[in-house]
């Protein structure tokens, strides 16, 4: 019964640890930096706001 307590600790360490180690070799330097080549424009969107012009009709 000893036996198998040890080793299901065992395992539970072991998972964590490849578990951890899996997230930090995949999170790092794998984010690209965002870069802006174009100039932000707002489209087609109004220059007054909705609220404004709603209630002059």
């Amino acid at each position: 019964m000893e036996f198998a307590a040890i080793l299901l600790v065992g395992l539970m360490v072991y998972a964590a640890v490849a578990t951890i180690v899996a997230v930090v070799r995949d999170g790092r330097g794998h984010t690209p930096p965002v870069r802006s080549i174009s100039p932000w424009t707002a489209g087609n969107l109004p220059s007054e706001p909705y609220a404004s012009l709603r209630s002059l009709r």
